[in-house]
């Protein structure tokens, strides 16, 4: 009886091949890929030699694979037919070696492609059965989520035996964090600025009755409407009588960038823009509602403890020479410097109960600085310092101490507004007196104080807690502050 010959398929693992019913393939032969014709001539050779042995039906069962796993290469059939064997007894085996490779009675669909769930390297069992193709790896280093060690901290494995490279790195990786977080805390909290009026813009009033009452000014609270947004400012409106502010003030104060603590211009609110005002004619618009004065804070705070009421004074004169120096930048000077006219507005994003953001608003007092050192502020600065401490009940407590003896430095060496902001850091956040010997390990000090800011940063977003103003302002002064800075700002302290 001749064979009909096989039809040729193609293989590879774009077009599966399935079988209709289960295929086992025998576990010592692996790749059996002989020749149809020799394999049964041997076994025909073998059968006659015994064919009163017991065992032929199992050792031809165990000879003989099934067609389903017969090797179907194209033109590995002969086309002429062929004589077929004597029929073989048949016996029934007990058991069997081999493993089935596909279970299903009938065609399954092939597996649909998955994200990758891979990890450094690993191979799937689905890859490992696609083909002779070595699997390559299954996630390049690039595309991992965590970067490798070393490669993230410039490493090498020879570095990782050296302390002192090791330190270099963390020192560097932290500050490089400290920056990321100063610059996220810098922009929630300097975040929505309105930017300048336009034409096209709307003005709404939203209270009849002044919200904030200054030296010589009265804000009054409304709204700008656009088509996109709409932003809650401050109608600035001087009090009839007072003194016309100097105009290079003004343009100064409107060609200043946007800074935490400088009032900001948004521009006029035009003259019949609303219906009724309780002012005439145009009146500037600011980006920041005031909500109380220096002056009024003190009024207020006289029943709080003198070292509440000692920090809370140093993070407002902090802030004033941080706006003070932005000033002398410019090359601008201050020539009155009044409490009732330094603001104090609730920062954003920030709890109610937590320090004031301080708002430098009279720029109508500003002109051009004159010829000379620095330190065109020292002496304001220091009348105010010692007004200040002159509220509150006097405590010898170290900060109480520090400002004591700051202002009276500002009042006798001068220092620039830069100079009095990094002394009012370093009585705020260290390091103390103990540290102001020239050969003091600074350095040590400053790594040290960096590392438990970051675990302070750390366990307050465990707990669900947002950084404050404060934390935003030491964060500042430990990203900003050098040896040099340091053993300057200790020298004008305790020197």
């Amino acid at each position: 009886m001749s064979r009909p010959e096989l039809p040729t398929e193609a293989s590879g693992p774009e077009t599966p091949r399935w079988a209709p019913q289960p295929t086992y393939s025998n576990l010592g032969h692996p790749h059996w890929e002989r020749d149809d014709s020799r394999f049964r001539a041997a076994a025909e050779a073998k059968l006659q030699a015994s064919p009163s042995s017991p065992h032929t039906g199992e050792v031809r069962a165990h000879l003989l694979p099934s067609k389903a796993c017969r090797s179907r290469v194209s033109g590995s059939l002969s086309a002429e037919p062929q004589s077929s064997p004597p029929p073989l007894p048949k016996k029934t085996l007990a058991r069997t070696r081999s493993l089935p490779l596909r279970g299903a009675g009938k065609p399954n669909p092939p597996p649909a492609a998955q994200p990758g769930r891979r990890f450094l390297g690993s191979v799937s069992v689905d890859e490992g059965r696609e083909g002779p193709h070595k699997a390559g790896p299954a996630c390049p280093p690039a595309q991992l989520p965590w970067g490798w060690p070393d490669a993230h901290l410039d490493l090498s494995l020879h570095d990782l035996t050296r302390p002192e490279a090791v330190h270099a790195a963390l020192e560097a990786r932290q500050l490089e964090g400290l920056h990321t977080v100063h610059a996220r805390l810098q922009a929630r909290l300097l975040g929505g600025h309105p930017g300048p009026c336009h034409p096209g813009h709307g003005f709404r009033l939203l209270d009849t009755a002044p919200c904030m009452e200054s030296g010589d000014t009265l804000y009054y609270r409304m709204v700008r409407v656009d088509e996109e947004a709409w932003h809650v400012l401050a109608a600035k409106v001087p009090k009839p009588g007072t003194e016309e502010p100097h105009p290079w003030g003004l343009e100064l104060q409107a060609s200043m960038p946007p800074h935490f603590n400088l009032q900001g211009l948004c521009g006029l609110v035009p003259e019949g823009a609303l219906p009724e005002t309780p002012w005439r004619g145009p009146v500037m618009l600011v980006a920041e509602v005031p909500e109380r004065t220096v002056a009024q804070w003190l009024a207020e705070v006289h029943a709080q403890r003198p070292s509440e009421f000692a920090w809370a004074t140093a993070l407002m004169l902090l802030q004033l020479s941080a706006a003070l120096e932005r000033l002398e930048d410019r090359g601008a000077v201050l020539t009155k410097l009044r409490p009732e006219n330094l603001l104090l507005a609730a920062p954003r994003g920030c709890t109610p109960h937590g320090p004031p953001r301080l708002l430098l608003a009279d720029f109508g007092c500003a002109r051009p600085r004159p010829p000379g050192p620095a330190g065109t502020h020292a002496l304001q600065l220091g009348l105010l310092l010692r007004e200040l401490l002159g509220r509150s009940v006097p405590v010898a407590t170290p900060l109480v101490l520090g400002l004591e003896r700051l202002a009276a430095q500002l009042l006798r060496s001068r220092p620039s507004a830069a100079q009095a902001r990094c002394a009012l850091q370093t009585l705020l956040w260290g390091p103390g007196p103990e540290l102001k010997a020239h050969v003091a390990p600074l350095g040590s000090w400053l790594r040290v104080r960096r590392t438990l800011l970051v675990l302070h940063l750390a366990e307050q977003a465990a707990g669900g807690e947002s950084p404050g103003l404060e934390d935003w302002l030491c964060c500042e002064y430990l990203t900003e502050i050098t040896e040099a800075s340091l053993r300057h700002a200790l020298a004008l302290l305790w020197a």
